[in-house]
């Protein structure tokens, strides 16, 4: 039986690494230091693939001997990316843009070893209707969760959830950052079976 591979998170995200908990295999977090920003005209899907990919591929070639995890979320509204908002300010803004409307959230996850030159992204869209929301709901929403960190300011692990009408997804993590079903897929591919043995 070969060793199991060493397994790295590359992101500070809590969110991220609270999921990959749930695999119950250990793994390292390392900061993957990426620049974010979309290039001219890039689509939502692919900025979060690319990102992904980057942030994978950014540790991977500090630590090559091992298995590294990416992963990115961009939401979108009508064709346009909608980003982390940083600030209350921003966050209001976005949560009335979206009031009453469905919004997309694209999150990519990337997987690679460059011992064996694997490398792949996947990525999973996550359907949400948003309810109609007054603007004293988005205040108390913003002040309970601080959900300033978040694609779309949209926590939907805690509060969040009560913003929305509707959730359509086929990986029912993607929303939370890290969609663990392609994850899976990706991890097998290279090499790691959460639930069997390492190749």
């Amino acid at each position: 039986m070969s060793p199991t591979p060493r397994l790295i998170l590359a992101s500070t995200s809590r969110y991220r690494r609270e999921l990959l908990m749930r695999l119950a295999v250990p793994f390292e977090v390392v900061s993957p230091e990426v620049d974010e920003c979309a290039l001219p005209g890039e689509a939502p899907n692919d900025l979060a693939e690319r990102l992904a990919l980057a942030k994978a591929t950014a540790v991977g070639a500090r630590h090559p001997e091992a298995i590294v995890i990416g992963s990115d979320q961009v939401a979108e509204l009508d064709g346009r990316a909608v980003g982390k908002p940083h600030t209350h300010a921003a966050a209001t803004a976005q949560l009335r843009a979206m009031s009453g409307r469905a919004v997309a959230f694209h999150t990519a996850v990337a997987v690679v070893r460059h011992g064996t030159h694997f490398a792949a992204v996947l990525s999973a869209r996550v359907q949400v209707r948003f309810r109609t929301l007054g603007d004293g709901q988005i205040e108390r929403y913003l002040l309970a969760d601080r959900p300033y960190d978040c694609a779309g300011s949209a926590k939907s692990e805690s509060l969040g959830i009560a913003l929305l009408a509707s959730i359509d997804s086929d990986d029912p993590t993607a929303l939370v950052g890290l969609p663990l079903i392609r994850t899976c897929e990706l991890l097998r591919r290279a090499g790691l079976d959460p639930l069997g043995e390492p190749r």
